[in-house]
This record gives structure tokens, sequence and C-alpha cells, in this order.
């Protein structure tokens, strides 16, 4: 046998009976489960919880409780998730699940009094407005670059990943501007997006179980 012909016959051999993500592409086969639903369940709670009080539901105005929730929660976990999809050969789900972990635990060390953050600004309550803004807009590019990457991958994915990067526009226009009308429409759009994780997660859960009481359609385009 040629040299060729059995360079193809091993990429025939490895591409084949590889399972699939709807967060990613071909994953190799591994004993690992799923981690997708662990990470995006923790992502859509952290995100509805903050989301909540950015619209001022039952008159809250300060989130500071949202930090355990952003550490523990949006954060670990949703970075554990990442790490859990890397030896499951995935890549965009590694690289979104920790990414956003990374980003609820950098948001939360901003609200805690130890890390000096907010302090730094006691005199500059405008500079504060602005930081936050440029920190906003950052993740709203990062987030606009994973939408890209799942167009013609997973259609729930780009509509989640395209409703959160408005949330993040209009956040970051909320500190850059100091309308109060901008922070409650990026909170509206940012419960859009955890109701949206949630029907993914459980999606997700649906079809990891051998006898599931129904299936969700996710709109994944086949390989």
């Amino acid at each position: 046998m040629s040299s060729e012909k059995a360079n193809d016959l091993q990429v025939e051999e490895a591409g084949s009976d590889r399972p699939t993500s709807p967060v990613g592409p071909k994953a190799y086969p591994s004993r690992i489960a799923n981690p997708a639903p662990a990470g995006i369940f923790s992502f859509a709670s952290t995100t509805f919880m903050l989301s909540m009080y950015n619209v001022n539901v039952r008159g809250v105005h300060e989130p500071n409780v949202v930090v355990g929730m952003a550490i523990f929660t949006g954060g670990l976990l949703q970075f554990m998730a990442g790490m859990w999809e890397f030896p499951r050969g995935n890549v965009f789900g590694a690289t979104a699940f920790s990414s956003y972990g990374c980003f609820w635990m950098s948001y939360a060390t901003i609200f805690i009094p130890a890390s000096g953050i907010l302090a730094a600004y006691d005199n500059d309550p405008q500079g504060l407005r602005n930081a936050l803004g440029i920190y906003l807009v950052t993740w709203f590019m990062v987030t606009f670059l994973f939408a890209l990457v799942c167009i013609r991958k997973n259609n729930s994915f780009v509509i989640l990943l395209s409703v959160l990067t408005i949330a993040f526009i209009l956040l970051a226009s909320a500190e850059f501007t100091g309308k109060a009308v901008l922070t409650k429409a990026g909170g509206v759009f940012g419960i859009i997006t955890a109701l949206i994780a949630y029907y993914i997660g459980f999606s997700e859960m649906l079809s990891a179980e051998r006898r599931p009481i129904g299936r969700l359609p996710i709109g994944a385009w086949d390989s």
C-alpha cells in the first residue's frame, strides 16, 4: 500500500464514529461525560441573576449579591467545564466556557472590597464608569467573534451569542453615558440570553439520557 493511500485510510479511520457536540466540531472519543450542560446552566443562572438586578426587580439596585454566584457558579464551574472540553477535542466549547468562566470571576473581583478596584476610583466616578465600559466592550468583541464561529455550526448558539452581544454593548453604553434606561435594556437582553441558555442546557441534558422524557431541537447543522 502506498504511503498516500495509507495516510488517507488513517484520516478516514480517525474521523469515523466520533461523537458530535452542539458547541463545537467533531470531538475525539472520550470517557469524559459531556460537560456542556454544567457550563451552560452555570452561565445561564449567573446571567439571569445579574440581569434581574440590572432591571431592578424587587427594587434591587446593587448587584453585590451576585459576587458569590459569579465566583463559584458562573466562574469556577464554567471554567472547569471548559477544561473538561479540552480532552474531548472540543476547541470552541473549551475556549468559550473557560473564557466566560474567567469573565465571571474577574467581574466578581471588581466588587470585592479587598481587591481595592472600586476604592481606586473613589475620587473619579466617571473614570470608573469609563473603565467598566471598556471592560464590557472587550467582552462584546469576544462574544461577537464567538457568534461568528458558530455560524453554520449551531443555530441556537448563534442566537444565544447574538443576544448576549447586544446585552454587552447596551451595558457598556450605559456605563459610558450613565443612562439607567440602557442598563435596564441590557438587563432585558441578559434575561433573554439566560432563558435561551437554559433551553440549550436542558436540551443537552435530555440528549445525554438513555430514556429522555423528550427532545428539544437546537438547530445543529449536520457535519
